[in-house]
């Protein structure tokens, strides 16, 4: 079962019945007690249930509904704002972050328009300026990662006629009264590296895309705690994915070398897809995981479905999304609030691929 799935299975149990204890839950899911645990924490401090010990209930009284009386449905909020919403082109990462944006805009009464962006500047402009033209009242912006040149991108955002906040993306001092919501990337790769070396590992290794946008905050990070922890310094990897026609045995070979000498035992690769490649090609050559390789992964979108469920760093991409509008509304409504620039901690998600049960016994 997928993350939502999961959730909505867990919202629909407490409704009919009050409670559930994630045992019985779990296995009537057929999934793990420890992932049931995380989902009904986060349910939880969304508001949307009270934790118990061993499970949750309901925030009311349970009074199931009955046919003589259904539960009414709540009202749609009034429309206040039509917000633009400024994205990239293709990736699952994105289609979380709207999501966010969508149940924000539901609760606030906000209409949101989307335009899909191309890889230029000139691009972004053409498309920021129909949606003002279009009569909307603020601007969230996730703009294409490789957007070039920097420096006029941001003289760019510093002129923009409406309030705007930049989505996932950090920029300079440039970009005026920008305000910005993102997820702390460094942070995550700090958590991962000071789980890994919780469990025994003085050295871990980074696999990253050359191409992502958050690479370089997740090399911070990363070094971060090497430093802080005292760690011996482990190797950084960097994998070409972009109109890259080699075979992804090719792509991570460098790594499978290091892990068959003994070199590597333990990585922090982003993202999930390139993990659960890793770990399908490890197999292939006789190594396993988490025996040879102890692995967290970065994104946690699929990380759940590779054979070996990874362990993994959730960036909090949902609720960039929400605070991204709920952040413009609050412009809007009062053009005096101070200006914001908001980090959101990803959280760390611990299953077999880091070995954790191995090393604790648990």
């Amino acid at each position: 079962m997928l993350a939502d799935e999961r959730r909505e299975a867990i919202l629909r149990a407490v409704e009919r019945q009050g409670s559930i204890t994630v045992k019985a839950l779990a296995e009537e899911l057929g999934v793990s007690a420890v992932t049931l645990r995380q989902d009904v924490r986060e349910l939880a401090g969304q508001g949307l249930l009270t934790r118990v010990h061993g499970g949750a209930r309901a925030l009311t009284p349970h009074a199931p509904a009955t046919p003589e009386a259904p539960a009414a449905a709540p009202a749609p909020a009034e429309e206040k704002y039509a917000v633009g919403l400024v994205v990239p082109p293709g990736g699952y990462y994105y289609a979380e972050v709207i999501r966010g944006v969508q149940e924000a805009a539901r609760t606030l009464g906000v209409r949101v328009v989307l335009a899909v962006s191309g890889e230029s500047l000139a691009d972004n402009k053409e498309q920021v300026r129909q949606l003002v033209a279009g009569g909307i009242s603020s601007l969230l912006l996730m703009l294409h990662p490789g957007l070039r040149p920097l420096d006029e991108a941001e003289e760019w955002l510093s002129t923009l006629e409406v309030p705007a906040v930049l989505v996932e993306r950090r920029v300079g001092i440039q970009a005026g009264r920008l305000e910005q919501v993102a997820s702390d990337h460094a942070y995550g790769a700090a958590l991962a590296v000071r789980h890994l070396a919780s469990l025994g590992y003085d050295r871990v290794a980074l696999v990253a895309r050359v191409e992502s946008p958050n690479t370089a905050l997740l090399s911070v990070g990363y070094a971060d705690a090497v430093r802080a922890m005292g760690l011996r310094p482990g190797p950084e990897y960097r994998i070409v994915t972009n109109g890259d026609a080699a075979a992804a045995d090719a792509r991570f070979d460098e790594v499978v070398r290091a892990v068959e000498s003994g070199e590597v035992r333990a990585a922090l690769v982003h993202n999930d897809i390139d993990a659960i490649a890793l770990v399908g090609i490890l197999r292939a050559r006789g190594l396993r995981v988490p025996e040879d390789l102890a692995l967290v992964t970065y994104d946690d979108e699929v990380a759940e479905m590779s054979e070996v469920p990874l362990t993994a760093v959730a960036p909090p991409k949902q609720a960039v999304g929400a605070w991204a509008l709920d952040l413009a509304v609050r412009r809007l409504s009062d053009t005096s609030t101070p200006l914001a620039e908001i980090l959101l901690r990803p959280e760390l998600r611990v299953r077999a691929s880091c070995g954790a049960d191995l090393r604790t016994g648990a």
